[in-house]
């Protein structure tokens, strides 16, 4: 894709330009994750040990808490999928270790969410027998591409998303032990749709799926993530937009959009930065009746186009 540059009505082409090798390109990535993906940043080159050897490029925690890996290939020729696959067996069966390293990076107070742990691949192309192969596999793994142009500029995009939505009841807690300092990780309750949604009056139901539809519809490319969580249900491109939280008469939103940026001409919204609130977006909002879904929606969608 040319990117251009406009000066004085005169446009400027910025040619394409490289990274000197995979560590510049994991350098700039890890300085920063959390704008680029969401991800806070836990740990870099990890190792997985004697049993399964590997080095892990890095290790985060993103919004919702879910575990993530990240890994990095300058050439999109290069096989990073079955990388990663293996990366990705190695932290479920390693709950411990992760945790370990994640509390040391964020603080003993992290709240962990097991249900589906992610893996994000970063090249700068990927084939379509590489999207098929993951939408097989079925894990939660993400497909994003890069392209830099000259020292100042770097496009980036997310050309595939999957989650494990396998689950459809709650399973039960089991406990996993590990050799680390023998921590014991609890196994997060997998949650669904129904579980936000049970005890609820049909009017809000009727009023959850509008809010859905009208949601998934932001992107053609079916790219946007829906997950259930304890408190509310996320949707990401990339990184969060917006979390939801069905009522007993309405529902409530939570925007992943500063204050000061969010164009809201009927005032619909507030400011809950400073206030206790359970979304990981500091913009709240409220459904109350399908006749308020169009002014949502252009709250939410200004949301999500940040993730563009």
């Amino acid at each position: 894709m040319p990117l251009y540059q406009i000066k004085q009505q005169t446009v400027h082409q910025i040619k394409p330009s490289s990274f000197k090798n995979e560590r510049e390109l994991q350098k700039l990535f890890e300085e920063n994750l959390e704008p680029l993906l969401g991800v806070r940043f836990v740990a870099s080159e990890f190792t997985t040990g004697d049993r399964q050897r590997g080095r892990i490029d890095s290790l985060g925690v993103d919004q919702d808490g879910t575990p993530v890996i990240v890994e990095y290939k300058k050439s999109g020729k290069e096989n990073v999928i079955n990388q990663g696959l293996f990366y990705l067996d190695w932290l479920v069966d390693h709950k411990g270790d992760f945790t370990l390293v994640a509390q040391e990076a964020l603080g003993k107070d992290i709240e962990l969410d097991w249900s589906s742990p992610r893996l994000i691949l970063v090249a700068e192309s990927f084939s379509e027998y590489d999207k098929y192969a993951v939408n097989r596999i079925g894990a939660n793994i993400q497909l994003w591409t890069y392209r830099r142009y000259g020292t100042d500029f770097l496009f980036l995009e997310s050309i595939f998303a999957t989650i494990n939505q396998k689950a459809s009841k709650k399973e039960k807690p089991t406990a996993a032990t590990t050799t680390s300092d023998d921590i014991e990780v609890i196994e997060e309750v997998i949650y669904t749709l129904d579980d936000h949604l049970k005890g609820k009056s049909e009017d809000v139901k009727i009023l959850f799926e509008a809010l859905k539809e009208r949601i998934f519809a932001l992107n053609v490319d079916n790219d946007v993530l829906e997950k259930p969580n304890k408190i509310y249900i996320s949707y990401k491109h990339g990184k969060n937009f917006c979390e939801v939280r069905p009522q007993s008469k309405e529902i409530k939103i939570w925007l992943d959009i500063p204050y000061g940026d969010l164009d809201d001409p009927k005032k619909i919204s507030r400011d809950v930065s400073n206030v206790g609130h359970y979304g990981t977006g500091e913009v709240e909002t409220k459904l109350g009746s399908l006749a308020e879904l169009e002014d949502v929606m252009y709250l939410v969608e200004q949301s999500y186009n940040q993730t563009l």
